[in-house]
């Protein structure tokens, strides 16, 4: 570290916005347990896509009163095979 000081990661933030485009296996989130994985995420505090399509976010409420933000992929069709 710099002169002895203590600096926090800069590496932990939301890496993909929503409606943007990923290929299965890139990272959406790093470090931050806020969110959780919904359909085609994996991961708790590093999350990323199993499969390429669009990203969007979802709020749920939970049985116990909390919401929670899901990261999902919407899966893009995959092209038929001739």
């Amino acid at each position: 570290m710099a002169g002895g000081f203590s600096t926090p990661k800069k590496d932990k933030a939301v890496k993909v916005s929503s409606g943007q485009p990923v290929k299965a296996g890139q990272i959406l989130i790093r470090g931050l347990s806020t969110y959780k994985a919904g359909q085609n995420v994996k991961g708790l505090n590093t999350m990323f896509a199993l499969r390429p399509g669009k990203v969007y976010f979802s709020r749920k409420k939970t049985s116990h009163g909390k919401f929670r933000t899901f990261v999902n992929v919407l899966a893009q069709a995959l092209p038929a095979k001739k």
